[in-house]
């Protein structure tokens, strides 16, 4: 098992009246988006699991957030910045949490929403004796 995790950052393209920041997902990942989802007024945490076949690309649009990851070796806590990027592929560890109150995290998936859960490992010591295996 190879858990991959890329992290990226957005380069902005600035103009006098405004700055756009370009996503070519033919630069960031190897699946078919299929659901975008974003998160807002966070008041906690979000996350705390992995997927067994979803992948995802998360863009900290605007705030700041941590993320904490871990690809089988063990847990680390990543700051993210406005336009900062992850890729989330299958058997990562994926937890945010400190967010600031302007935050907005958006989320690409390889897949559709499941409400049976079926592919979320959600106990962390369940995920490191998978991913030891």
């Amino acid at each position: 098992m190879n858990p991959v995790l890329h992290k990226y950052h957005l380069k902005g393209i600035f103009a006098d009246n405004f700055v756009m920041n370009p996503v070519e997902l033919k630069d960031y990942i190897d699946f078919e988006v299929k659901r975008i989802y974003y998160i807002t007024n966070i008041k906690g945490t979000a996350g705390g699991h992995c997927h067994k076949q979803e992948k995802e690309l998360f863009i900290l649009v605007q705030g700041s957030c941590t993320a904490q990851i871990d690809k089988g070796e063990e847990m680390e806590d990543i700051v993210m910045k406005a336009n900062d990027v992850f890729y989330i592929g299958v058997y990562v560890w994926h937890y945010f949490k400190n967010f600031s109150q302007d935050a907005i995290l958006l989320a690409l998936s390889s897949t559709n929403y499941n409400p049976d859960r079926t592919d979320y490992i959600e106990d962390y010591e369940e995920y490191k004796k998978v991913v030891h295996q």
